[in-house]
C-alpha cells in the first residue's frame, strides 16, 4: 500500500494548479481572487482549533517571552518591583512546602519592606494541579480585588497563579472556556491580564517565561492546559539561591522536563509546515513549530542539561550545576514557549493522569500524600522510543542531538559515519543510557502499567492536538491522527 501523502506533497499539487499566491492576510479581496481548487476537500481532512478559510501553511512566527532577571539573591528585589509597578494589592501564590522555605521567607520580607503594599497569600497550591485545585485557587482569587500577582514555587505554583490571574479578569468565564481544544473551547484571550511576577524554585518547567499552564483533568484521566501568550509573566526572577533546598528527586524530574522541552521543540515540525495559517494574528498559537530563534535557545538548553543534570544527581549542592540548570530551564522555556513540544509531552499527560486511578505509583523522594509520577519522569518514559520514531523526519537535527548526548561534535566520525536510516536507533540508545544514569524508571512497566493499559494511554493522548499537530510524521501528514504510531511508541516504551 502506498504511503500516506504528506501535507507538503499535497500543497505542492494544489499550488501547481493555482496562480502564484500572495502570502498576506489581505489576499482574499476581489483584486486578489486566487483560485484554490481542492481546498474544500483538504479542509475536511482534519479539524483545527484555529478557524481559517483555506489550507494555506503558516508563513510567519512570533517570539514572545517574559523579561528575566538572573542572579543570586534577586528575590529580595520583588517588593520593589511590585511597588515600581504601582501595585495596589498583590495575590501571592505558593504551595504548602515552599511556604515554609527560604524563597518564600525572602519574598514576604521583601513585600513587607515596602510601605502601603498590601498582599494576601494562597499557600494551598497542589503539586501537579488538578481541575479541582485550580477551581479552588480561582475562587479564592476572585474574592479579592488583586491588581498584581506573585508566584513563588515550581511550575505547579506558577501555572496556578497564571490561571487565577486569567479568571480574575474573566470573572464570569468557566475554566474550560480557555482550555485547549478539543478538550475545552480554546477561546482567544483578548483582555489584558494583571501583571504577574514568577519566582521559580525548581529548574524545570520554564513556566516563568511562557504562556502555558498545565493541569490534570481527573474526570478524563489526562492532563491538558491553557496556552496563550497573554498568560506569560511580565517578569521571571531566576534566583540561583532558590533551588538550594530542592530535593535531589525533584532536581532530576525538573531537569528531565528541561531536557525534553529542548529536544521536542528542536525537532518539532518547522513553523512553515504548520497549518492552518491564522486568519487573524491573534489566532496564531503560542506553539508554532521549530523556528530559527527557538532553535538557538533549545539547543543551548539541551547541551547545558546533558552536561549539568548528572552533576546535580550526584551532588545537589553543586552550585555551578544548579545555576546552569536554572538558566537552562528558562532558555528551554523560551525555546518551547515559541516552538512547542510534541510526543513526549503529549503522551505524558495520560501517563501521569491515569496513574491516580490505575498503578497509583508514588515516585521516591516526593513528599506528597497522593500517587504521583512527576511530570519530568512521565515525559522521559517514552523519550527513547519517541526520538527513534521522529529521527527520519530530520536526520540532521537528530544527529546533532546524538552528538550532544555522546559528548562529541556533530563532525566527529562516530557521528558522521552513521547512515540517516540508523540515527534514530543510535539516539534511542544514547537517551536510554543518559536516563539510566539518572535512575529514571525503565519504561511504563517500571511505574506499574500493564500491556493492557496501552490502549487507554493512547486514547488519553489523542485529544492532545495542540502538541500532536507539531509532531513529525503525525502533524505533517494529512488525515493522520497518530493512533497507530502512538500505539507502537507506547509498546516500545513499555520496557527497555
Amino acid at each position: 500500500m502506498a504511503p500516506a501523502a504528506t501535507r507538503s506533497t499535497i500543497f505542492r499539487l494544489i499550488n501547481a494548479s493555482q496562480h502564484s499566491a500572495c502570502p498576506c492576510h489581505g489576499c482574499r479581496s476581489a483584486t486578489h481572487n486566487h483560485a484554490h481548487h481542492g481546498v474544500l476537500a483538504m479542509n475536511q481532512l482534519r479539524k483545527f482549533a484555529t478557524p481559517v478559510q483555506t489550507v494555506e501553511k503558516e508563513y510567519a512566527f512570533e517570539v514572545a517571552a517574559s523579561n528575566l532577571r538572573f542572579g543570586e539573591g534577586v528575590t529580595r528585589e520583588v517588593g520593589m518591583d511590585l511597588k515600581n509597578m504601582k501595585a495596589r494589592k498583590v495575590g501571592v501564590f505558593t504551595d504548602p512546602i515552599v511556604a515554609r522555605l527560604n524563597p518564600m521567607r525572602v519574598a514576604l520580607e521583601s513585600l513587607e519592606s515596602q510601605e502601603d503594599l498590601p498582599f494576601e497569600v494562597y499557600d494551598q497550591v497542589l503539586a501537579e494541579p488538578t481541575e479541582e485545585s485550580w477551581r479552588k485557587a480561582i475562587a479564592w482569587a476572585r474574592q479579592h480585588d488583586f491588581s498584581h500577582f506573585l508566584a513563588v514555587g515550581g511550575g505547579s505554583v506558577i501555572d496556578t497563579a497564571k490561571t487565577a490571574n486569567l479568571f480574575t479578569v474573566y470573572k464570569d468565564a468557566d475554566l474550560m472556556d480557555f482550555v485547549n481544544a478539543p478538550v475545552g473551547k480554546g477561546l482567544p484571550i483578548s483582555q489584558t491580564l494583571r501583571p504577574l511576577i514568577a519566582v521559580p524554585t525548581t529548574a524545570g518547567t520554564g513556566s516563568e517565561t511562557t504562556g502555558a499552564a498545565i493541569f490534570d483533568v481527573t474526570s478524563r484521566a489526562f492532563k491538558t492546559g491553557i496556552a496563550n501568550r497573554a498568560l506569560k509573566p511580565v517578569l521571571g526572577i531566576v534566583d540561583t539561591a532558590n533551588t538550594e533546598s530542592c530535593p535531589t528527586a525533584v532536581h532530576i524530574s525538573a531537569g528531565l522536563d528541561v531536557l525534553f522541552h529542548s529536544l521536542e521543540s528542536y525537532t518539532a515540525i518547522p513553523y512553515t509546515e504548520r497549518t492552518p495559517r491564522p486568519a487573524n494574528p491573534i489566532l496564531r498559537p503560542a506553539y508554532q513549530g521549530s523556528n530559527p530563534v527557538a532553535d538557538i535557545f533549545s539547543m543551548w538548553a539541551l547541551r547545558t542539561t546533558v552536561k549539568y543534570l548528572p552533576r546535580i544527581a550526584k551532588d545537589r549542592s553543586d552550585y555551578e550545576a544548579r545555576s546552569q540548570m536554572l538558566l537552562a530551564a528558562s532558555f528551554a522555556g523560551i525555546g518551547f514557549g515559541n516552538a512547542g513540544v510534541h510526543l513526549c509531552h503529549g503522551m505524558s499527560y495520560p501517563i501521569s493522569g491515569l496513574n491516580k486511578k490505575g498503578p497509583k505509583y508514588k515516585h521516591p523522594g516526593y513528599v506528597v500524600d497522593h500517587p504521583i509520577i512527576p511530570h519530568g519522569v512521565s515525559v522521559a518514559l517514552t523519550g527513547p522510543a519517541v526520538f527513534q520514531f521522529t529521527a527520519p523526519s530530520s536526520p540532521d537535527r537528530h544527529r546533532e542531538a546524538l552528538a550532544v548526548f555522546n559528548g562529541v561534535t556533530v563532525t566527529d566520525p562516530s557521528i558522521t559515519s552513521i547512515p540517516d536510516s540508523e540515527v534514530g536507533a543510535y539516539l534511542y540508545e544514547s537517551i536510554a543510557s543518559f536516563l539510566d544514569g539518572l535512575g529514571v524508571p525503565r519504561g511504563l512497566k517500571a511505574v506499574g502499567y500493564n500491556q493492557s493499559d496501552i490502549s487507554m494511554l493512547v486514547e488519553g493522548t489523542l485529544p492532545q492536538r495542540r502538541v500532536l499537530d507539531l509532531a513529525p510524521n503525525i502533524g505533517n501528514v494529512a488525515g493522520e491522527d497518530g493512533r497507530e504510531h502512538l500505539t507502537r511508541i507506547m509498546e516500545a516504551s513499555f520496557q527497555y
